[in-house]
């Protein structure tokens, strides 16, 4: 086992400071992602969530450009990888009433904007078992939902609407920001994920 983990963050847009900035307080080493070949010798990648404009252009990247196709390869190579936010909806197979780009990994549909612009950020309590029995403090961002998943699916956290955190193997996927509280347990989480590589 590593003593110590080299986790790489997408740093094409959106919060990739904050996460490198909890990964680092873990006693992480990271790299902000931007190349292709930058996957070669990371434990772990993280594709934050960030501002929609910028996150149009990016999705119309994905299959596309050689990172992307990077991700696609490494991921199929059993590399850790968690999307946050935008983040979780690229990596989802599915996306309800949209064509739009995606790296397709995880077997779920997701719903884009599912709290709609009146609630376009709002915290909410979730219960999370895998990383302990205190409540975890959700930040949602006009996020998406998590509607549908396949049975190689593992859901770790729900609220009424549908699910909200989710792991499939390798792959991690959370609709919320947990880099944008004082709570660290879900990275915790995804570095013991990286530990299992």
């Amino acid at each position: 086992m590593k003593n110590k983990l080299h986790i790489g963050v997408l740093a094409l847009q959106g919060d990739f400071a904050e996460h490198i900035q909890k990964l680092q307080g873990l006693g992480c080493s990271t790299t902000e992602i931007r190349l292709a070949d930058q996957l070669n010798n990371i434990d772990g990648l993280i594709i934050p969530g960030g501002e929609s404009t910028t996150n149009a252009k990016l999705e119309a990247a994905v299959g596309k450009t050689p990172i992307f196709d990077a991700i696609t390869k490494t991921a199929k190579q059993g590399l850790p990888i968690w999307g946050t936010c935008m983040g979780s909806i690229l990596l989802a197979k599915d996306i309800e009433g949209s064509i739009q780009g995606r790296i397709g990994l995880m077997d779920i549909t997701v719903r884009r904007n599912a709290f709609g612009p009146q609630r376009a950020s709002a915290e909410i309590l979730l219960s999370i078992p895998v990383i302990g029995e205190k409540i975890f403090p959700g930040i949602f961002i006009r996020a998406p939902l998590f509607i549908k998943a396949a049975k190689s699916v593992e859901v770790l956290s729900s609220i009424e609407e549908g699910f909200v955190m989710a792991r499939e193997g390798n792959l991690l996927a959370t609709a919320f920001h947990p880099e944008m509280t004082e709570d660290d347990r879900v990275h915790k989480y995804f570095l013991s994920i990286a530990r299992e590589k």
